[in-house]
């Protein structure tokens, strides 16, 4: 899918969520791609934060979008997975929600989202940190090539203390080609 294309789409759920107070993050491999300029990407997710009131995530996006024309909303109790579908273009974009806390960090504030495009995104430690953590359960080669562009490029801007360290030895361990970054990074702490 093309990149403006899913980059479009974020921007609108964002502007709808912040509208109504909602704290949220984007995360998927929509991140490297913007990172390297690179047209083509397909996976594009949502964090959102629990409400103050402990309303949860999924309650909260399908108010933020019920009655509106450009969003659909699409709850699957079955698999405990939402969707919201941007409409606007066709064809349309969908963007899974995901609850903080169980994907991502449970708080989205100024340590954990940055603005990219001006949009919000989980910064490179978190969104290292969960592509790892998906990586460690699935193994996934695209969560891979994920975590390895991504600390290559922006090594000197991670937090090591959000990085589980053995889960990422193990990761050098199997994938060489970012031994060097992760060395970097691991060097730049011991200083």
């Amino acid at each position: 899918m093309e990149l403006s294309r899913l980059t479009q789409a974020a921007a609108a759920l964002s502007s709808l969520l912040c509208s109504r107070g909602i704290r949220h993050a984007f995360y998927g491999s929509i991140f490297p791609a913007l990172l390297a300029e690179n047209p083509v990407t397909d996976e594009i997710f949502c964090i959102v934060e629990t409400g103050s009131n402990h309303a949860h995530p999924f309650r909260r996006v399908r108010d933020a979008c019920s009655g509106l024309d450009d969003f659909s909303v699409n709850h699957s109790p079955m698999t405990n997975r939402l969707h919201v579908t941007y409409r606007r273009p066709i064809p349309a974009i969908d963007i899974e929600i995901l609850p903080a806390g169980e994907f991502g960090p449970r708080v989205l504030d100024n340590t954990t989202v940055m603005q990219v495009q001006n949009v919000p995104f989980l910064t490179y430690s978190e969104f290292i940190r969960a592509k790892l953590k998906n990586w460690m359960i699935r193994g996934s080669e695209k969560d891979a090539s994920d975590i390895i562009f991504v600390l290559s490029q922006a090594w000197d801007r991670v937090d090591i203390n959000r990085i589980p360290e053995q889960d990422m030895d193990q990761f050098a361990a199997r994938n060489s080609s970012v031994t060097p970054a992760w060395a970097a990074l691991r060097e730049r702490y011991r200083n």
